[in-house]
């Protein structure tokens, strides 16, 4: 049977599965999150233009380094806890009549409450493991940050200030495991756009305002911005969820789980969550290095005017991965989180569980899964094709003739062929998080060793011995992103394997003719591509080109298409269901 054959069979069977609600969840979450990075980076797009015309790109490096620092802190906080409450069984499972007579009855609350109070819990120890390492990177920063950032005006206060920040931030960790857990999409969605609206609302304001009363204010209007959305995230996440938890019978502080249980540490904490968020968390060490390493690379080895170039380019290179790809990401890994939670168990007989997982979930988490990748690979085709020639062009017009004559040109172009490395990566990381056992991601955490160490290498060699630059360091991210997806992909189709649902790359590649049309388009694109910022009709023919690249994709790829609209959206008993659920 082929791929689309497959998918089309599996998916009119998927709407009478009882993960259906999770599925259609899953694809509203997606959309919500889609449309929060569309509002939010078309938000900050347009105050970065403004930004752009009163800044240097010495201070853009500077609060460059400050929000890596902000990142760094809430990532080794909390993003291990994440991961591990993501893979507890589905809170929206329906109960059985035994027990809706024992909490209706008073005898025990609902099952769905003890698991939302237990995430409450379990989240509480973001906010512990934050306090001290916000000290601890704020510190190590200040003792190591060269003469030139020390001497930026209000370095000390923008520092503090985004320590303030950053652990106000983690005090609605509760309030987002509870959201994601329930799958409340929208209040995430509307609480973050809040936020990310007063951010920069502030820091334009405040960029605005010393330049008219000639203050310098370094990277202090940035930290001022940080400082807004953290405590805004807060207010509207509590003003949305405290009626939620009012009405489901648990609490946002720490309190015992009702009834108690063995398996409960203190009576309050999931062993369970705890060993896996533990197992977790040596691995996010070495992710978060390879993620980041390119921040740490560029701010170890090139001056602060080569920074604000390559984080300019970053920003606007990856902007379609995290519009598109980052949502779909997260939302996609709650999913297999609750479709594969049969996988958690840390004991000896996790493999047994493994190989007796409900044949039905894995088949909807591998259908799914093989849908996204050919989304993935359709949408970077076409990415490929177009992207390296207009992006430049694009960047002159929007960033102005001072960046257009950086590093910041090439580096955006270059950014266009390791866009399809990032979304295949992030997809199938997802999926690997849902479904390893504690063993195996130490297993993993193994390679991620060897990636770090093959990363650092490589940017040591491509900054002090062939000395690339910038776009140099763009390469030896693809060659990182690479090994890491070579090993997730082994692990994926080794799973699916056991379960008698392996992938296969031709079910997830684009048709021929799509590849054909792209290949043309990129070979004509690059013919007129030193002349498309001086010849209109160059440039017309250029758009014309890029158009019908696009239309030809949609015309050969149309059944597939079809099908994909037609395994995501919702029935109505699948509506019902969550309606009910919730």
């Amino acid at each position: 049977m082929s791929g689309s054959s497959q998918l089309a069979v599996t998916g009119k069977a998927h709407d009478r599965s009882p993960g259906s609600s999770l599925l259609a969840q899953s694809t509203k979450g997606a959309t919500y999150l889609i449309l929060l990075q569309v509002g939010s980076r078309a938000l900050t797009f347009l105050v970065n233009q403004i930004l752009l015309r009163f800044l240097s790109p010495e201070l853009l490096g500077v609060s460059t380094q400050l929000e890596l620092y902000s990142i760094s802190v809430l990532f080794f906080a909390r993003e291990s806890l994440r991961v591990a409450l993501q893979r507890q069984e589905d809170p929206l499972t329906p109960l059985g009549a035994d027990d809706i007579k024992l909490y209706q009855n008073g005898s025990q609350p609902k099952p769905q409450s003890c698991k939302a109070q237990e995430v409450v819990n379990l989240s509480y120890l973001a906010i512990a493991l934050g306090l001290p390492l916000a000290a601890a990177f704020a510190s190590l920063y200040i003792r190591n940050a060269d003469e030139v950032i020390l001497q930026t005006p209000a370095i000390q206060l923008s520092l503090n200030l985004y320590t303030l920040a950053t652990i106000i931030e983690l005090f609605s960790e509760p309030c987002f495991a509870i959201a994601q857990q329930q799958m409340l999409y929208g209040v995430r969605a509307s609480a973050e756009t809040l936020a990310t609206f007063t951010r920069c609302l502030l820091t334009c304001g405040t960029v605005i305002w010393a330049s008219k009363v000639n203050l310098t204010l370094g990277a202090l209007p940035f930290a001022v911005g940080q400082m807004g959305y953290a405590i805004i995230l807060n207010l509207v996440y509590l003003s949305r969820l405290d009626v939620s938890s009012a009405n489901k019978a648990y609490s946002f502080l720490i309190k015992p789980v009702v009834p108690p249980s063995p398996r409960l540490l203190f009576d309050r904490f999931s062993m369970t969550s705890l060993n896996l968020a533990f197992t977790i968390y040596g691995q996010s060490i070495f992710k978060h290095l390879l993620t980041t390493g390119d921040s740490f690379l560029i701010a170890a080895f090139t001056s602060l005017e080569s920074q604000g170039a390559y984080t300019l380019a970053a920003n606007y290179g990856g902007l379609v991965a995290r519009i598109i790809f980052q949502p779909v990401e997260e939302s996609s890994r709650s999913l297999f989180g609750r479709l594969l939670h049969h996988s958690v168990s840390s004991t000896t007989d996790a493999r047994a569980k493994l190989e007796t997982a409900n044949q039905t979930d894995v088949n909807q988490a591998a259908i799914y899964l093989q849908t996204l990748l050919r989304f993935y690979s359709l949408v970077c085709t076409i990415a490929v094709a177009i992207g390296p020639s207009f992006s430049p062009l694009l960047l002159g017009v929007i960033a102005g003739t001072r960046w257009s004559e950086s590093d910041a040109p090439s580096v955006l172009a270059a950014y266009c062929y390791y866009i399809p490395l990032l979304a295949v990566n992030g997809i199938l990381e997802a999926f690997v998080s849902a479904a390893a056992t504690p063993a195996e991601l130490r297993v993993q955490s193994v390679w991620m060793v060897a990636f770090s160490a093959a990363f650092i290498g490589s940017g040591f060699l491509i900054f002090e011995v062939w000395d690339l630059g910038a776009q140099g360091l763009v390469a030896a991210n693809a060659v990182n992103m690479l090994c890491r997806i070579t090993w997730s992909w082994h692990f994926v189709d080794s799973y699916l394997n056991r379960r008698g649902a392996g992938l296969k790359f031709a079910a997830i590649s684009p048709n021929l003719g799509t590849i054909i049309s792209a290949a043309g388009t990129a070979w004509y694109l690059n013919r007129v591509e030193l002349v498309l910022a001086g010849d209109i009709w160059q440039l017309a023919r250029g758009v014309a080109a890029a158009g019908s690249c696009g239309l030809v994709t949609l015309v050969l790829e149309r059944d597939f298409i079809i099908q994909c609209y037609q395994l995501l959206r919702p029935s109505q008993d699948s509506t019902d269901t969550v309606r009910k659920a919730q």
